[in-house]
């Protein structure tokens, strides 16, 4: 009866591939940057910098505003691509 899980699971991650939530884990790499440093950086655990990056968790607002700073990019840059964004007048 009903839905096996493993395919349950399986489209699920499929979907949250589709979902990707900020470009930290993108930035990151355009800028040459570990997530050791950035959690060093963040003073957070390696685990949860992990878990931004692999969009599994969000961070905060204030988290975000932290990233940003120390990654000297605007905190638009870490939710969605430049090339994304579209200019409203």
């Amino acid at each position: 009866h009903g839905t096996p899980r493993i395919f349950v699971y399986f489209c699920t991650n499929k979907l949250l591939d589709y979902m990707k939530l900020n470009r930290i884990k993108d930035v990151l790499e355009e800028k040459g940057i570990t997530q050791t440093w950035l959690a060093k950086q963040l003073d957070k655990s390696y685990n949860s910098v992990n878990a931004y990056v692999c969009n599994r968790a969000q961070p905060n607002l204030e988290t975000l505003l932290q990233i940003s700073t120390i990654l000297n990019v605007d905190m638009k840059d870490l939710i969605s691509d430049s090339s994304e964004r579209t200019i409203k007048q």
